[in-house]
């Protein structure tokens, strides 16, 4: 039994370390040669020509970027199949994580099978195909990106990230440092779903980088839970 509890742990512990660096690679490709996510703020013209001219090797970047956090779903699972008998509002948090991710994903394919064929057509049709082209990407993106990715995915996220750090908290799991650095990289986080309220009313008030910052800090943590937990065995 020791060993099987063991060898779970250590699962979740890698799962958490592949999909936390994993992402971040993609994520500095696309910084680097799409200028994400500054790009976005930008005029939809300058966009769809922006990845007309990446190419494939954008499309295929973006595709990397939605699939590998696939290994945080099953570390999601597994982590909340561990801790759910001890507190139950952890099967919840799970529901949630998973939900995340998936949203995620759907949100971040668009960029694959849906984006590809709008900057083509932006590129090569008239004035009335560019005109049908900006308006269908800005519907795309609205829906796919700020309320399915963004909002919706990031929300979650942090949400799952909330309760699980209480969960921490609670069975005195993790360090108080990695816990209380879990509230913080999630609250920054929070903070960019202000940016998404700024795409529909242009006067609300908007707090800069908190997107890229609190991200970046969300990563950084999963990434050292993932190795607190190939040293630690929840009996």
């Amino acid at each position: 039994m020791e060993n099987s509890y063991f060898k779970t742990e250590k699962t979740i512990g890698l799962l958490l370390i592949i999909g936390g660096i994993l992402l971040f690679i993609p994520y500095t490709i696309l910084s680097i040669t799409f200028e994400y996510p500054v790009i976005l703020r930008q005029d939809v013209g300058v966009i769809l020509t922006k990845f007309h001219e990446g190419g494939n090797a954008l499309i295929w970047t973006w595709w990397s970027f939605a699939m590998v956090g696939l290994p945080l779903l099953p570390a999601y699972i597994l982590l909340g199949q561990k801790l759910e008998n001890k507190l139950l509002f952890v099967r919840w948090a799970t529901y949630i994580g998973v939900i995340s991710l998936i949203v995620q994903m759907v949100g971040l394919l668009r960029w694959t099978f849906v984006v590809p064929v709008l900057a083509k057509n932006y590129i090569i049709g008239n004035e009335m195909t560019k005109e049908a082209a900006k308006m269908a990407f800005q519907v795309i993106h609205q829906y796919g990106g700020v309320v399915l990715g963004e909002h919706l995915g990031q929300l979650f996220t942090i949400i799952w990230t909330f309760m699980l750090c209480y969960a921490f908290a609670k069975l005195q799991l993790l360090p108080k440092w990695l816990i209380g650095f879990g509230y913080i990289a999630s609250t920054i986080y929070l903070l960019a779903q202000t940016e998404l309220f700024e795409t529909v009313m242009p006067d609300f008030a908007v707090v800069p980088m908190a997107g890229f910052i609190g991200s970046t800090l969300w990563l950084v943590w999963l990434i050292i839970v993932g190795f607190k937990f190939l040293k630690i065995e929840i009996k």
